[in-house]
């Protein structure tokens, strides 16, 4: 059976192709696609996902499934336009609100960041993080959107707004939201032509 193989970041450097075809066992498991990869994943550490669905090595593999590799993370909507941070404003306004709070993450001392991003996966993880914070901080509204491609220094990467009766909802949730979003999200970032070391993701 066939399977395609994403990769990101410095594994798709060291392959030289963003994705490759492999050529598998039916019953195959994540596991044997990690062995047939492995001068490509070497000793970087992995979170593997599965038709863009965090898996372990043990999970069965079909014939048309997209395997996606993901190393270490530098962590709404994913896009390569400059973010607005009005726009989230304006989508987390709700009349029992009487706290909105906003975090922008910028570029700061060199005169650019590169981000890249599985963005099909990136958005689905963001919109995931977002509504657990809202459930769990009883926010009235959230959002947060990732930029990709190049970033110039003081331009923001990343945006949250979160809306609260309460400001003490609305930092916590502000906060939970861009922390998961650095800890869980496939986006990457290079620095000076080298891959920032970051998290290794979490499901």
């Amino acid at each position: 059976m066939k399977v395609t193989v994403r990769l990101f970041a410095a594994l798709r450097e060291r392959a030289g192709a963003g994705e490759v075809q492999l050529e598998l066992q039916d019953g195959a498991r994540v596991q044997d696609a990690l062995d047939a990869l492995a001068d490509i994943s070497g000793d970087t550490p992995v979170v593997m996902a599965v038709n863009k669905e965090y898996a372990d090595a043990g999970t069965t593999l079909h014939s048309g499934d997209e395997l996606a590799l993901i190393p270490p993370v530098s962590g709404g909507a994913v896009t390569d336009q400059p973010l607005s941070i009005d726009r989230l404003l304006d989508a987390v306004k709700d009349p029992r609100a009487g706290a909105v709070v906003t975090f922008s993450g910028v570029t700061r001392e060199v005169s650019h960041l590169d981000y890249e991003a599985y963005a099909e996966m990136a958005e689905r993880k963001i919109d995931e993080i977002v509504n657990t914070a809202i459930e769990r901080h009883g926010l009235c509204k959230a959002a947060a959107d990732h930029r990709i491609g190049r970033v110039q220094r003081s331009e923001p990467s990343v945006i949250v707004a979160a809306s609260a009766p309460h400001r003490a909802e609305a930092f916590a949730g502000a906060r939970e939201i861009i922390d998961a979003i650095k800890a869980q999200a496939p986006v990457w970032k290079r620095e000076n032509d080298r891959w920032v070391a970051g998290q290794t993701p979490t499901a």
